[in-house]
């Protein structure tokens, strides 16, 4: 049987890290939480739960998620975050898994639930995610602040049985202030990346994704809050574009320079450490 070291990073997570703690202190070895220095009771209670708790500056989703994975004991991973929850199924299979290790990476579904409702549609399920992993072979890569472990080639993952349950915006405008932060941090992101916008990605973009998700992906049957978040959705990939555009502008005046970007994107990303990363 493989060890088992459960990752966490956490910010200001009182009120979620109990649930998270609770949900998978049967199947770890070892909890190691980083911690970018919370001012509420979030240590204090990982304590309580024999975590092992490291401080450490927060500079970034991916950058915090490998420093998190470099300090575990064991090689063998698993990686959630404070808002989430490993469902009874989910922790049988991790259980069965640890028991009969074979893949270097094992994925599963995250069912995610926004303003009390679980989303079962619009491209919000089933949200798989690579979690399960053998260190060694990966690391946290993607753009602030989606992250993903992406693996060395021909690494060999599995899917397991089970949701990984997610606990997403309590309300419509927690979302919404959280999308106006978010889309500051990727448009100077996508700007940094060589990525620019323009008036067909401002219209059809959003346009689209509302399409696509409502529609296509039957977002609908999510009932009235398939249509908040989906039109929501699209309103975030509008606000992404224009603010790239903007950017774009303003760095084609000479009004901004690659330097003083690259200084507030860093600024932001570690400013919002409790962006949530949520499908789209």
């Amino acid at each position: 049987m493989v060890k088992l070291s459960v990752v966490i990073i956490t910010y200001n997570e009182e009120k979620n890290i109990s649930r998270c703690l609770e949900s998978v202190k049967d199947i770890a070895d070892e909890i190691v939480v980083v911690d970018s220095f919370s001012e509420d009771r979030t240590r204090e209670i990982c304590s309580e739960y024999g975590a092992k708790v490291l401080k450490h500056h927060f500079t970034g989703h991916i950058e915090q998620k490998n420093w998190a994975f470099s300090h575990t004991s064991f090689h063998h991973v698993l990686s959630i975050d404070a808002d989430e929850v490993v469902s009874d199924t989910l922790r049988r299979s991790i259980i069965n898994k640890k028991q009969n290790w074979t893949h270097d990476g094992y994925y599963f579904n995250r069912m995610n639930n926004y303003c009390g409702k679980w989303i079962k549609h619009g491209g919000w399920y089933p949200d798989q995610k690579l979690r399960l992993v053998d260190r060694r072979k990966g690391q946290w890569a993607g753009i602030n602040p989606h992250d993903k472990f992406e693996m060395v080639p021909v690494s060999k993952k599995y899917k397991i049985d089970g949701n990984l349950l997610h606990y997403t915006y309590p309300s419509i405008p927690e979302h919404l202030k959280q999308i106006n932060r978010y889309t500051e941090i990727i448009a100077t992101s996508y700007f940094h990346e060589g990525i620019r916008s323009n008036l067909l990605k401002i219209i059809f973009n959003p346009t689209w994704k509302f399409f696509r998700n409502y529609f296509l992906r039957l977002g609908f049957l999510d009932g009235f809050f398939g249509i908040v978040l989906n039109a929501n959705i699209a309103f975030e990939t509008f606000l992404k574009y224009i603010k790239l555009r903007q950017i774009t502008i303003q760095y084609n005046k000479g009004l901004v320079d690659l330097n003083s970007l690259k200084k507030k994107r860093q600024y932001l990303i570690q400013n919002n450490k409790l962006l949530d990363t949520i499908p789209n």
